[in-house]
């Protein structure tokens, strides 16, 4: 067992001691990814520590937040989890199965599955197709596509993200920003997953478009019973749409619960830090109320600072806290991990 892994479960129990569970959908055990880069006038190769010994399980039906600032390993653990990337150590499992072990022809099967949602739909649909090619690639690609049915099938896709049938003629650039993320959505549920990496889904969209897209996927993960990995830097969004949560720092997750336990008692002082400076709606309790702001930069994750590597920032550090990396360990009481020397049970 990894030393981030507790009897404690994640997710929809109320009891703090540990039950016998289904096979989670997904579970990634010691997870890490290491990139070699070139660096350097002489571009010398340097090892790039993207994410390091990550666990994490998501039960079915279940929607689980990952939150962190730019260049935390949020997107990179996402396309671990999707095999788009393959792992430098430890492994990622689907119902009990290692990605790892599988055959070309089973991670084929297995894309089914498992689909994502990119940040950007102007980038990740192909301009040059119309809706109904865009639809129709991925019945193609499995040896789905039966006529008739398939179109049928479209249709009712369209139907699910509330686009009309004409829009299969057109092609994406004929429509606004929400419309192509609602097409990539279809273009995601399109083989029935079941499991949604939704990757910063609505950060390249206006904000008045943003709720309607997170309300989408939100009723779709309901009906569908779909499990989601939602990536997000917005704790405000994976709040209002997740059950667990983790949050990285440099790579590793530093703290993970239950989402509402986390919001309403964060002991991590990065995830202090980061509710902090959630805005308030009352502007009179806007400006009373106290920010922890954090200092400097995210350190470079091919030079990752000793201890913990938090400590350069954290106004509570102690000499601790720069030699000795802390691990995630349970809070007494709580469906709560947290990698701090000065977290308490309190």
């Amino acid at each position: 067992m990894s030393e981030s892994a507790h009897s404690i479960v994640i997710g929809d129990d109320t009891s703090n001691i540990a039950t016998p569970r289904a096979t989670p959908l997904l579970s990634a055990d010691r997870v890490s990814k290491v990139f070699l880069a070139r660096r350097g006038m002489v571009g010398r190769r340097v090892a790039v520590n993207a994410v390091t010994e990550v666990d994490l399980t998501i039960q079915r039906g279940e929607t689980f937040g990952l939150v962190g600032e730019t260049g935390s390993g949020k997107s990179t653990l996402g396309r671990l989890v999707l095999g788009l990337e393959p792992v430098t150590a430890g492994e990622v499992r689907i119902d009990g199965l290692a990605m790892g072990a599988m055959s070309r022809k089973e991670l084929k099967r297995l894309r089914r599955r498992i689909q994502v949602v990119f940040q950007d739909p102007y980038e990740s649909l192909n301009p040059y197709m119309t809706v109904r090619e865009i639809l129709e690639e991925p019945f193609r690609i499995h040896g789905l596509y039966e006529h008739g049915v398939t179109d049928l099938r479209l249709r009712e896709l369209l139907d699910l993200v509330g686009l009309p049938h004409a829009a299969l003629a057109r092609a994406p650039g004929e429509f606004s920003g929400g419309q192509q993320q609602r097409i990539a959505i279809a273009r995601a549920l399109s083989l029935g997953a079941e499991l949604l990496v939704a990757d910063e889904p609505t950060a390249a969209l206006d904000v008045s478009i943003q709720a309607q897209i997170l309300n989408l996927l939100m009723r779709l993960q309901r009906e569908r019973g779909m499990a989601m990995l939602l990536i997000s830097h917005n704790l405000g969004v994976v709040r209002h749409m997740s059950t667990s949560l983790g949050v990285m720092y440099a790579g590793r997750i530093v703290e993970m619960g239950r989402s509402e336990d986390v919001y309403r008692g964060p002991r991590h002082p990065y995830t202090i830090a980061l509710l902090s400076a959630i805005p308030v709606p009352d502007p009179r309790r806007e400006r009373e109320r106290s920010r922890v702001r954090i200092v400097g930069e995210a350190p470079d994750p091919a030079h990752l600072p000793s201890g913990c590597a938090f400590h350069p920032r954290c106004w509570m550090a102690i000499d601790r806290c720069r030699t000795e990396r802390p691990v995630l360990r349970p809070i007494a009481g709580k469906q709560q991990l947290v990698a701090c020397h000065l977290a308490s049970d309190d």
